[in-house]
């Protein structure tokens, strides 16, 4: 009793670990074949993988513990990475789900847990965040601006001509100054271009004839770098060697601009140590305006402060951004930076979320009071559409010839809408139109009328209202639409549209005329019936009339007339026939294509046809392949034994495809088209027994003479063997080696060259083994796979168990009690 108990307490912890097992590990077989499984199996193990806390690699190491082989462990590994690359939607990340949401989480966000959204853009950034863009390059093509400001390293080019002739090309020293041989040292530094051209000039008229036949050119040369010090809230700052002809725009997008939260339009230029110049990036943004742009000098500081306030504008506006607004600016001026409202803005008021102290506020702002209101702190600004609503409009639709949307005007009637809409369609129906009107609730409800009475009667016409909706019906509307149908010998069978007074001849005419051999008597016409007697066995369900019609398509049948739905059947000639061919192939005197003459013609007529048999014909292997499809000709004739031996390799191999999946639905890939006959009995005996009438695209094959037997499936090393008269079917598997240790043995068969399939025959513990004739093939099936119990199963035959353990015990302690 106490080993009872005890082996009864062991059972039940093994089932409670069995069943706190990781499902996604008892999914997957050991023996499993990991490419035979679909993206969606493999992700439903992961999913469960996942549900149950595992990683990928416990599950791939789970499979292996299992017993999984290497390879198929290299496999999943390689499947489940892919699907991970495909699909983000497993174990989806912050990062997977922000790309989703098209914007990148701040870090500082994600570790202080709150929710990050995604930012308006704002207002100018993306003037300095195009990559490729190069608006601001200084050009250096231009002529010298007369304000330029001459510096050390710069070139200067001074030509004479005329009665002399000399030329300098000096660069500014360190010290200011410039070198001209034969006329001495002049100081240039910091005085403008054109101050320093006199003073050329001037020290060059003690040496030269200046104006009097000799002309002096003085220009810049190679212009000279300088240092611009960018410094605040920049996305680049630093120091940046620029060319002195370089403004303050060119060194702003040098440095990336103003970052998230750097100023527009408080920036300023210092030059030793003032300000020399407030810049405002607005006037270029909104008015395309370079006012305050300056040429910088070496050692000058632009300096970009912390905004100081900024507004959000969103909705029906031109640009909805973010906006820096100056002091004295109001919402007009706001209106004005994002470009103004878009067409379908509602512009008589303005909602406003500010902010009011710890929580928001909201405020409405109307169209007189843009030019006063002062925008605060954190507001935003919404400018809604206006609505999707009419306050003049009614429609009509139907049979009217202009359909559609219409003013409602004062006074507006159903019959001025009528007119206004281009009146009636000819297909109109007079009896019933409706009107859909709206309810002071905007529910709807419907109201009728008679449209003849509403076009003809004053006092049945209706006045419209606001948002009123007329339909007209048209006639067609109410019925099917009309068709007749034919099919048969004609051109182009089908369905078409009916007509009044249609005749058969007509409908042949649409369908492209009769086809080659059609019969122009007896055409069937089938009519539908609509007073059938429900409780007759015998009653009529269509009506058939027989109609005769002239092959030149005239009026024969000018008396009958076809009625919506009626079913033309035009049938073929007696004794029309299209020509049939056979095909006769391999060891005949005349391989090839032959016509089919008589109805009757049996295989032995088509070979009497092809000259006989040749001497090294295979008798007993000829086939008669019949594949039901018509014979198309061109195909090159297969008059040789390797033609006929590839065929059948390709179909073992086809066959051995199929049976490494007993689990398949194969029964149309495994449909066997090779009737077979027996060709020597045939001409033994012409005209009876085997001897087959031949059918359109049949193939008789005469293959020459067999040596050899093919042992093929489930066997060591599939072979072709020589054929020995005597040997039975397993001495020709032990030729190839023997069955192989998942070889179904029982299910062996034979395909004789003839087509003929013959299986292994079993009697009690005894099997019968079709005889082996040259040149037939020999195939071992695959045993089918057998499945283990899986892990619900055995829980299952488990909990039986211990169910009935405890019922014994239950009966053995009542016994002892």
């Amino acid at each position: 009793m106490n080993n009872l108990k005890i082996y009864l307490t062991l059972l039940g912890v093994v089932l409670c670990f069995l069943a706190y097992t990781p499902s996604s590990a008892q999914s997957i077989p050991a023996n499993a074949n990991i490419d035979n499984y679909s993206d969606a199996q493999i992700k439903q193990w992961m999913q469960q993988a996942q549900a149950s806390g595992l990683t990928d690699a416990q599950l791939v190491q789970m499979a292996q513990s299992k017993g999984m082989p290497a390879t198929q462990v290299q496999r999943l590994q390689s499947r489940i990475a892919d699907i991970r690359a495909k699909d983000n939607s497993i174990g989806d990340t912050t990062a997977q789900t922000a790309r989703k949401l098209n914007y990148q989480p701040n870090p500082e966000n994600q570790q202080n847990g709150s929710n990050n959204a995604v930012s308006p853009k704002i207002f100018g950034s993306s003037l300095f965040r195009n990559s490729t863009a190069n608006s601001f390059q200084p050009n250096l093509k231009i002529a010298t601006p007369k304000n330029y400001i001459v510096g050390p390293g710069d070139q200067l080019h001074i030509d004479i001509t005329g009665n002399n002739v000399r030329s300098w090309k000096p660069v500014v020293s360190a010290e200011g100054n410039i070198n001209i041989s034969d006329v001495g040292i002049l100081q240039v530094s910091g005085k403008t271009i054109e101050q320093v051209k006199a003073n050329i000039k001037s020290k060059l008229a003690n040496y030269y004839a200046i104006d009097k036949g000799v002309n002096a050119e003085i220009n810049l040369g190679d212009i000279r770098s300088i240092n611009v010090i960018m410094q605040g809230e920049l996305v680049k700052p630093g120091t940046y060697t620029v060319s002195s002809l370089s403004t303050a725009f060119d060194a702003l997008f040098a440095a990336g601009g103003p970052n998230d939260i750097g100023s527009f339009r408080q920036i300023d230029i210092i030059r030793n140590n003032k300000v020399i110049r407030h810049l405002d990036l607005y006037d270029f943004l909104v008015k395309g305006s370079k006012k305050d742009d300056i040429t910088l000098q070496d050692q000058d500081v632009i300096h970009v402060p912390p905004y100081d306030l900024r507004v959000e504008l969103s909705g029906a506006v031109k640009i909805p951004a973010l906006f820096e607004v100056l002091p004295g600016e109001t919402l007009q001026d706001l209106l004005r930076f994002c470009g103004g409202f878009t067409d379908q803005a509602y512009t008589a008021l303005i909602n406003v979320d500010e902010v009011n102290g710890q929580q928001h506020r909201l405020k409405d702002v109307f169209e007189n009071d843009y030019k006063n209101h002062i925008p605060l702190r954190g507001d935003k600004y919404i400018i809604n559409k206006i609505l999707n609503r009419y306050e003049n409009r009614v429609i009509i639709t139907g049979a009217v010839f202009r359909p559609g949307p219409f003013e409602l005007q004062k006074g507006l009637t159903l019959s001025q809408l009528i007119k206004n809409a281009g009146g009636l369609k000819e297909d109109a129906f007079m009896g019933r139109g409706t009107i859909i009107r709206l309810n002071p609730d905007n529910t709807t409800y419907q109201q009728s009328f008679n449209v003849q009475d509403a076009i003809t009667k004053p006092s049945s016409d209706i006045l419209l209202q606001r948002e009123d909706s007329v339909r007209i019906t048209s006639k067609f509307d109410l019925h099917d639409k009309y068709t007749v149908s034919i099919n048969g010998e004609v051109r182009n069978q089908g369905e078409f549209a009916y007509a009044d007074s249609m005749k058969v001849a007509d409908l042949i005419i649409l369908a492209g005329g009769f086809a080659e051999g059609a019969s122009s008597k007896r055409i069937g016409v089938a009519r539908r019936v609509y007073d059938s007697d429900p409780n007759a066995l015998n009653t009529r369900t269509a009506q058939v009339f027989s109609v005769n019609v002239n092959t030149d398509l005239d009026f024969a049948d000018i008396n009958f007339t076809l009625k919506p739905f009626d079913i033309v059947s035009v049938y073929p000639l007696p004794g029309y026939e299209t020509q049939k061919m056979v095909k006769v192939e391999g060891e005949v005197m005349y391989p090839g294509p032959y016509p089919i003459e008589k109805k009757n013609e049996k295989i032995s007529d088509i070979i009497a046809k092809a000259g006989g048999l040749t001497q090294s014909a295979d008798v007993e292997g000829a086939s008669l392949k019949r594949d039901n499809t018509a014979f198309l000709g061109g195909d090159k004739a297969k008059t040789d034994t390797v033609g006929l031996n590839k065929e059948r390799l390709d179909r073992i191999k086809h066959l051995q495809t199929i049976y490494k999946d007993s689990t398949n639905n194969n029964a149309e890939q495994l449909r066997n088209n090779f009737v077979g006959i027996d060709l020597k009995k045939i001409l033994q005996d012409p005209g009876h027994g085997d001897d087959l009438i031949l059918e359109d695209g049949d193939i008789l094959r005469v293959p020459k003479q067999q040596q050899t037997v093919s042992v093929n499936g489930e066997v060591l090393y599939p072979s072709n063997i020589v054929y020995n008269n005597g040997k039975t079917l397993k001495g020709y598997v032990l030729n190839a080696g023997g069955f192989s240790p998942n070889a179904l043995k029982r299910g062996a068969y034979v395909v004789y060259p003839n087509g003929t399939v013959i299986g292994t025959h079993h009697f009690l513990f005894f099997s019968s083994h079709p005889k082996i004739k040259p040149g037939s093939e020999i195939f071992v099936p695959k045993q089918p796979e057998r499945k283990g119990l899986s892990a619900q199963e055995l829980i299952g035959i488990t909990t039986g168990i211990v169910s009935l353990g405890a019922i014994i015990l239950t009966l053995i302690a009542n016994k002892t009690l």
